[in-house]
């Protein structure tokens, strides 16, 4: 005889749940409220910043669902788009590429083409160094190093935690700043926590 466990279980959740929300709406809204600011927050970032290998885009073609989809910026820099072929993208921002594709369309092949691109996956960061777990993490927007190493599971017992080594995707030298609740971090970058001295 199945367990009725589950839905009793599940419907107890749902009622506390709906109690919560009855009783303070406000903890709802709050939880709404932050969704839309990261989404907003996303968004501003996905438009004003330069494109980059790895990151994914989704190319909105007004009422051309076939010229719609998530493309990926390519190792040379490009978006193979349908139609027009390689369009560049790196170092561009997005709506500097959405004009591109724009006009290239309506250069023979739709009559008035609206395109619009936002940035739905960001190339990652690198921790290295004396953090907990180095690797390859996610960007999230308004990332900045002290968030990254939490990402990394922290500092180790060496780590110098007043410093930070961080290189940007398209610069061949790090610079060391103070390890602040202000320094930003871009999509791309690679992030060293060094070992200290005693």
């Amino acid at each position: 005889m199945p367990s009725s466990n589950g839905p009793t279980r599940v419907s107890v959740a749902f009622v506390s749940l709906l109690a919560i929300i009855l009783c303070d709406p406000s903890r709802a809204l709050a939880s709404t409220d932050q969704i839309k600011s990261a989404d907003t927050n996303r968004r501003s970032v996905s438009t004003s910043y330069p494109l980059g290998v790895g990151d994914k885009v989704r190319i909105l073609t007004f009422d051309e669902p076939t010229l719609s989809g998530e493309f990926a910026v390519n190792a040379d820099g490009g978006i193979s788009f349908p139609l027009i072929g390689n369009v560049p993208a790196l170092g561009r921002h997005s709506a500097q590429v959405a004009d591109e594709i724009t006009h290239r369309l309506a250069a023979g092949y739709l009559k008035s083409p609206k395109v619009s691109i936002e940035v739905v996956t960001f190339r990652p960061v690198y921790v290295l160094g004396e953090v907990n777990k180095p690797g390859e993490y996610p960007y999230a927007p308004g990332m900045t190093a002290l968030t990254a190493v939490a990402t990394a599971q922290g500092f180790t017992y060496r780590a110098d935690d007043r410093h930070v080594y961080i290189r940007h995707g398209d610069q061949s030298s790090q610079a060391e700043l103070p390890l602040t609740t202000t320094v930003k971090i871009e999509p791309g970058d690679l992030i060293r926590i060094g070992e200290r001295y005693f």
